[in-house]
């Protein structure tokens, strides 16, 4: 899988990207990501990449013609599956969407500034608007983060059991149950004796059964099909 980044401040995704899970994806070719410092297609001499907004108001806006030209830069030479916009009017990012994506081979993410970039650019290039919350960030870069390390964890290959990310929280719509580790017992607090039981069928129906229960209380509104 490709991913490429287009951003303002490509230092700020230097760190995310390039340690744990995804360093090991990006290290078995697995997963390739090329950041894009929009800078370079910035206007005149001071490069400009924003501008006044018409209408008046506070804020500044990401101009039309750099974006535009970096967009079409890359587009001429890959094929993108999407152009995703990080903002915080899209689409809120879930598991089920990261499932999606993550069968993609080429994704293209463009971090906003500022109040956001044109709306031109929104009608008629963007494919796809992700939000990963209710708030604001001072940036894409960020989101951008969130959203390339849920998709690069579900590439077959990247964890070392495959089988982890089918039982992470959301997968089937549950919070993942409790979890535990050695030792069995510490200062009087022991772990549950079925999972010491070494009965595996009875272990995955407790576990199920945690799992329903932490989901009922702590986020019911995943449970509106039951």
């Amino acid at each position: 899988m490709n991913i490429s980044i287009i951003s303002l401040l490509p230092e700020l995704l230097e760190s995310p990207l390039n340690h744990s899970i995804i360093r090991r994806a990006r290290d078995k070719s697995l997963l390739d990501i090329q950041i894009i410092d929009l800078r370079n297609f910035g206007l005149g001499v001071h490069k400009q990449l924003d501008d006044y907004q018409f209408g008046g108001g506070a804020g500044m806006v990401m101009m039309i013609e750099p974006l535009v030209n970096c967009i079409e830069s890359l587009t001429a030479k890959t094929q993108y599956d999407e152009i995703i916009y990080l903002t915080p009017d899209g689409e809120l990012l879930t598991q089920p969407l990261a499932n999606q994506l993550s069968l993609k081979a080429n994704l293209l993410l463009i971090c906003g500034h500022y109040k956001g970039i044109d709306q031109r650019i929104r009608d008629h290039w963007i494919t796809k608007e992700i939000s990963i919350g209710d708030y604001v960030l001072s940036g894409g870069e960020l989101a951008a983060c969130v959203l390339t390390d849920a998709i690069g964890r579900l590439i077959p290959g990247v964890l070392n059991d495959e089988s982890s990310a089918l039982t992470d929280s959301f997968q089937d719509n549950l919070l993942s149950p409790p979890v535990y580790t050695r030792p069995a017992e510490f200062r009087d607090l022991k772990v549950p004796e079925i999972l010491l039981s070494g009965h595996q069928a009875k272990i995955e129906d407790w576990r199920y059964e945690q799992a329903l229960n932490r989901t009922r209380i702590r986020r019911p509104d995943l449970l509106t099909n039951e």
